[in-house]
């Protein structure tokens, strides 16, 4: 059996996906923040987002966004977002050395593709886009964070990750970039699935 201790971590980043939120700026112009406290459930995915970033303030002036899911190789083009921020000025509670970085498309060498039925851009190298309309976001337990609740409207998938001919992602060939304990990680290989997968692998390939 295995011998637990009690430890005090800084974060509980305990393996979580990495996706992508464009919004739209007062200018018409997109921001783009990597974060790593995202889940669904259906339709709709919930999100968790610093209460005093870009992100926030566009979504409670205009609430449509994209949330893009990247795969393991974009991770060195994640981190390169991950030191700037949208908001001018700098907010105080961003760590040390962030700085102020208007566009960040250019910064992070992202492709900025159209959306169909919301404002904000899609990320062309993200395997995942959905497009989705936010409802009033409300503070956690502690102030410090917003939590939001996305309604998906409408869901890109790069067509190879696609059973052809179907509405359903191919579970093997589709990984997303993990965040684990601030590390980046992706997908070993698969273990099993459970009984309610509509894609599970046939017994001659187990």
């Amino acid at each position: 059996m295995s011998e637990h201790v009690p430890i005090e971590p800084t974060i509980l980043y305990f393996g979580t996906p990495v996706v992508l939120l464009s919004t739209e700026n007062d200018d018409g112009s997109a921001n783009l923040a990597p974060i790593s406290s995202a889940w669904a459930l259906g339709y709709t995915i919930v999100i968790g987002l610093g209460a005093d970033g870009q992100t926030a303030y566009n979504l409670a002036r205009r609430p449509e966004i994209v949330i893009n899911v990247p795969g393991p190789h974009l991770w060195k083009q994640i981190e390169s977002l991950a030191g700037v921020t949208g908001r001018f000025p700098v907010p105080e509670s961003k760590p040390a050395g962030m700085r102020y970085e208007p566009d960040k498309f250019g910064v992070s060498g992202f492709t900025s593709q159209e959306s169909v039925l919301v404002n904000p851009p899609r990320v062309a190298e993200c395997g995942l886009q959905f497009e989705a309309r936010v409802a009033p976001a409300r503070l956690d337990v502690t102030g410090d964070f917003l939590i939001v609740e996305a309604q998906v409207l409408k869901v890109h998938a790069d067509r190879a990750v696609v059973i052809a001919g179907t509405d359903y992602v191919q579970p093997a060939a589709w990984s997303p970039l993990i965040y684990n304990f601030r590390h980046y990680f992706g997908l070993g290989p698969e273990l099993g699935h459970t009984y309610r997968s509509q894609t599970p692998r046939r017994a001659d390939t187990a």
